[in-house]
């Protein structure tokens, strides 16, 4: 089941049990990395169904080992997934196995704990991104300052067509990434509210990429 947030125009939370269910495992603070991990990557093949549930098929001829038959497969070239450095990392290899005929882009940033501004240190992605729908993943949507500097490079890099799938999203981060592109729709499993003056998303689940790779202590 998947909802828009009518508070928060262009965000759609992803209100199916599962969903929900795995989020709290997230939040926990108890949850170790490795199961931090394993729910993250299964809920975020959920969530990247619900934001890809309108692709195109088309009709092919098929034989199954009973008889001949017409059946649906995606039509036209593959999204592009495109995880924002290091956290979003977690999340491709769900949506890779949600989709293995995905290409996946790369975008490194990280976020200046002075002025909280996204800095890029690195970004390789297809040559063709004019000509597929890329789907830009990074768990936690907070100031927003990392998914706009996302969002700006990868339509100066061509593509078009972008959807930004996260874990969580604070209402100033969604505000600011639809002002700066309203173009792109979001989805998540949850919305909180609020920031702490670190620019963490309360109550949230802590660092992200901390609790993947078991490093730092949030």
């Amino acid at each position: 089941m998947a909802a828009p947030d009518h508070e928060l125009e262009g965000l759609t939370i992803v209100a199916h049990p599962l969903v929900q269910h795995r989020l709290t495992r997230l939040r926990d603070r108890t949850t170790p990395p490795e199961r931090f991990r394993s729910e993250l990557r299964a809920i975020t093949m959920l969530l990247g169904a619900a934001a890809l549930a309108d692709l195109p098929l088309r009709n092919a001829r098929i034989e199954t080992p009973v008889a001949g038959m017409e059946s649906p497969l995606l039509e036209g070239p593959p999204p592009v997934i495109a995880p924002v450095l290091r956290a979003g990392l977690g999340m491709a290899e769900g949506l890779v196995d949600l989709l293995p005929e995905a290409s996946v882009a790369h975008l490194g940033m990280y976020r200046d704990p002075q002025t909280l501004d996204a800095v890029e240190y690195y970004f390789n992605a297809p040559a063709d991104l004019a000509d597929r729908l890329v789907v830009l993943v990074d768990p936690m949507l907070a100031t927003g300052h990392s998914a706009i500097a996302a969002l700006d490079r990868l339509k100066r890099e061509g593509a078009r067509a972008v959807r930004f799938v996260c874990l969580l999203a604070a209402a100033p981060g969604v505000r600011a990434v639809r002002t700066a592109h309203p173009d792109v729709p979001i989805w998540a499993a949850g919305a909180d509210a609020a920031l702490n003056d670190h620019g963490y998303i309360v109550p949230g689940l802590g660092d992200a990429g901390d609790r993947i790779f078991g490093t730092g202590t949030t």
